[in-house]
């Protein structure tokens, strides 16, 4: 990854890394102030029961003249009884005795509950009922709370690894391909520019133009101006056309094939045309651009003395050329843009892209035939 990759990818993980932790830290917090006041609440009532039924064994026994019998509180629970004077009866209460008050209070992990329901019966002020049970529920929930805490966040931590990794791999795939793109137009355009370059140089020195000088600076000015019809239509907004009638496809076509006859000379190819009448409602820019790609694209693939065939009639279109064909399974990537099928010839991977992207615009169906080593066909489909 690159520098910019690498930011990217960083700021994706935090972000999701930090907000998964924000929602997680919350709803750890929500869950333990409910588990935790569920621990008070029942804590308080078995506190409260405790002592209600302690006072009334004291109300009872006052009631029918008779000693206080000892009863066993529920496990966890500890009670202590305080008497009017302040003087401890029995147990050991948590809170000092000389200004005890009816209440719940919480003291050296002791619960407290202080209830003066034996109203003075037997000479008991108040009944004292005392837990360490809810500092040790709530310390394990605690550590229940934690534990599921750092699990979850492992989890998030690589969730949100692999998430990055996702989100980033298209991410890569297009900066490798924008990279390449750029590294293959910037070699494009070095062929041409180096031709012009040499061109110039060699009239500036003769004093005059030759044919060839003026041919080849011909046909390097029309390489310079398809790379730039490309990118216009790649990256500029298309406004929608209107169409009024019919283009002559046939007239567009025949001007293609001339306008690439040069660079097709070059390489010493020929055109084999069977040329009828078709006409099909396309801007002539876009038909143009269709057809200089199909065309350019046969010269660049096609060896050196061997013959282009291109067939148009009333619905469709075919240009074939003998190259070195394109393998089956690629067939239907070269339709991407930045895609190639081949390093061979150079190239920035739009031309087909461009051709695909116009003809799903105007209605037009294209299909590819090829096999390795013996050519590829390209057929256009005009619909009605």
């Amino acid at each position: 990854m690159n520098d910019l990759e690498k930011r990217s990818f960083y700021s994706f993980l935090g972000l999701y890394i930090f907000s998964s932790f924000f929602f997680i830290a919350l709803i750890g917090y929500w869950y333990y102030a409910a588990q935790k006041s569920a621990l008070e609440n029942e804590t308080y009532y078995r506190l409260q029961h405790s002592g209600d039924v302690i006072a009334g064994e004291i109300i009872m026994a006052h009631m029918q003249h008779r000693p206080l019998k000892s009863s066993s509180a529920p496990k966890g629970i500890e009670v202590a009884l305080v008497d009017t004077k302040g003087a401890v009866v029995k147990g050991k209460p948590a809170l000092p005795t000389t200004a005890l008050k009816p209440g719940y209070y919480h003291k050296d992990g002791y619960a407290i509950l202080v209830s003066d329901a034996p109203k003075e019966h037997l000479g008991i002020a108040y009944v004292v009922t005392q837990s360490k049970d809810l500092a040790a529920e709530l310390g394990a929930l605690r550590s229940s709370v934690w534990s599921v805490l750092v699990l979850v966040s492992i989890l998030i931590i690589l969730v949100a690894w692999v998430l990055s990794k996702l989100f980033m791999k298209p991410v890569h795939q297009r900066v490798v391909q924008i990279e390449r793109f750029i590294n293959d137009i910037t070699h494009e355009l070095n062929t041409p520019v180096s031709a012009l370059s040499m061109a110039t140089d060699q009239a500036l020195k003769r004093g005059e133009c030759t044919t060839k000088t003026l041919k080849n600076i011909s046909i390097s000015t029309r390489q310079l101006y398809d790379i730039y019809r490309s990118l216009t239509y790649l990256n500029f907004n298309k406004k929608e056309q209107k169409i009024h009638e019919p283009l002559d496809l046939a007239s567009i076509l025949r001007k293609s094939i001339g306008y690439y006859t040069p660079l097709a000379e070059v390489k010493r190819i020929g055109f084999e045309t069977e040329i009828d009448a078709c006409s099909y409602p396309i801007p002539e820019a876009q038909a143009t651009l269709l057809f200089g790609n199909l065309i350019g694209n046969a010269i660049k693939y096609s060896p050196p003395n061997s013959t282009i065939r291109i067939r148009l009639d009333a619905v469709s279109l075919s240009i074939e050329d003998e190259g070195i064909g394109i393998a089956e399974e690629l067939q239907q990537q070269i339709f991407e843009k930045f895609q190639r099928a081949t390093a061979y010839s150079g190239g920035f991977g739009v031309g087909l892209s461009i051709v695909k992207s116009i003809c799903d615009e105007y209605g037009i169906k294209v299909a590819v035939l090829s096999k390795e080593g013996e050519g590829t066909r390209f057929v256009l489909e005009f619909e009605g």
